[in-house]
């Protein structure tokens, strides 16, 4: 296939060929922004019957909503960022405070877990909000049950916690368990699944929740392209995935392992492609999807880190692509999601003349490895290539974009850079 094609495809959508693989009066959006007024958005899109989350008592579990004032702590501005390490120190400490007070309790066959979703700031101090999961296997009415739970924490605060909590600054409330789930898991790039083997030589089946932020773009109710979720709202795909059927309404997103069985859809109410791609060249080939409602995010659906515009991902390192694209050129596609583990190649080798030869510009990525062996391919366009940081959190790295065939000698994978686009996707989502 000439070079200058769009992903290992006579269509221009591109799998991993041998692939490596209430009360309450807050809206709570994302780790990082709390919007203090009434749910609408996100309480819209709450789905009924989310069993999954039933406690052991076959009861749905209680959520809380608690936020204070630490006055020995002082805001700064890395605490919005959820994978800082700022951040993560931080919500260690609320978390094991909480761990601390539930478990020294009463309650603790009921308490389940706890996680900051937000830390906001009151005259230069830290303001904590986290959420609490309990079991609803409590006897005594809701309101008792409350009521035993929010004076346990307040005493506890009051006393000697190594923080020095403005008792005054105090405020607790239930909150919907949808809109809770979503909270507990909205913080990005974190997995609940992480299984080991981390040596994969030829395809492997993903498991469920193991890369939570893959998404399906279904024409017709068939799978064209991957895609990744980076909010609630948005997703990250290439620009050449849409040029046959710009048109939203011809377009939805599925999540889910399967894609005979999707867990979650979502219809299609906008596509933003990059003003300066023009197909069949490869440069800014990307696009943000906006859904027509939002998903709640869950164990198995939630999004990927966004990296800074200066965020480099170095020569060597592991990174893992995902799709449900063909097993080979032109091969049969899977039903499930493939995984591949490949490492990132630097521009300069992926340029030689053996190579590229030189097309490779500054906004793209090469990953896969030189003697061939694992790659993307026809269906993977669109999809992500994930890097993992020291401390566990996935960025995107790169959108699957193009490249000769699927896993040839000498000819990896090339992606979107996506931090080379930071800029342009904040412009186009607010993200």
């Amino acid at each position: 296939m000439a070079r200058g094609q769009p992903r290992r495809s006579e269509e221009p959508w591109t799998s991993l060929q041998n692939r490596t693989e209430c009360k309450t009066q807050i809206k709570l959006t994302r780790c990082g922004k709390i919007t203090l007024g009434i749910l609408t958005a996100v309480t819209a899109a709450v789905v009924i019957g989310l069993t999954a989350y039933f406690a052991a008592c076959g009861k749905p579990p209680f959520y809380y909503h608690v936020s204070f004032k630490v006055n020995n702590i002082d805001y700064d501005s890395k605490f919005a960022k959820p994978y800082s390490q700022e951040y993560i120190d931080l919500n260690k400490k609320i978390v094991s405070l909480m761990n601390e007070t539930f478990h020294e309790s009463k309650l603790r066959k009921q308490y389940v877990k706890s996680h900051t979703v937000q830390v906001s700031k009151s005259s230069g101090k830290v303001v904590i909000h986290a959420v609490l999961k309990f079991k609803a296997c409590y006897k005594n009415n809701v309101e008792k049950f409350w009521d035993s739970i929010e004076t346990t924490l307040y005493q506890k605060l009051k006393g000697q916690t190594g923080l020095l909590i403005d008792s005054s600054s105090f405020q607790f409330s239930d909150i919907a368990m949808p809109i809770a789930e979503d909270l507990l898991n909205t913080c990005c790039g974190r997995r609940t699944i992480t299984p080991g083997g981390h040596r994969i030589v030829g395809g492997q089946d993903a498991d469920e929740g193991e890369w939570p932020w893959q998404a399906s773009l279904q024409q017709n109710n068939v799978h064209r392209c991957g895609a990744t979720l980076i909010s609630n709202n948005w997703l990250i795909t290439a620009a050449h995935c849409f040029i046959r059927a710009p048109n939203p309404k011809d377009w939805k997103v599925s999540f889910g392992l399967l894609l005979s069985k999707p867990q979650t859809q979502r219809t299609v109410k906008n596509i933003i492609i990059h003003e300066n791609y023009s197909y069949p060249a490869h440069d800014n080939d990307i696009a943000a999807v906006q859904l027509s409602s939002p998903v709640l995010y869950k164990s198995d659906i939630r999004r990927a880190c966004l990296p800074e515009a200066t965020q480099k991902f170095p020569p060597n390192s592991d990174v893992v692509v995902t799709g449900w694209g063909t097993l080979k050129s032109d091969g049969e596609s899977p039903n499930i999601l493939q995984k591949g583990r490949v490492k990132i190649i630097d521009n300069n080798t992926c340029n030689s003349g053996k190579a590229y030869g030189g097309v490779v510009t500054p906004g793209m990525l090469c990953a896969g490895f030189l003697e061939g062996r694992v790659d993307a391919c026809q269906g993977d366009s669109g999809g992500p290539l994930v890097s993992e940081d020291s401390n566990g959190v996935w960025f995107l790295a790169g959108i699957v974009s193009w490249g000769d065939e699927c896993a040839l000698p000498n000819k990896p994978g090339v992606y979107t850079r996506v931090a080379h686009y930071r800029d342009w996707i904040a412009s186009k989502t607010g993200l």
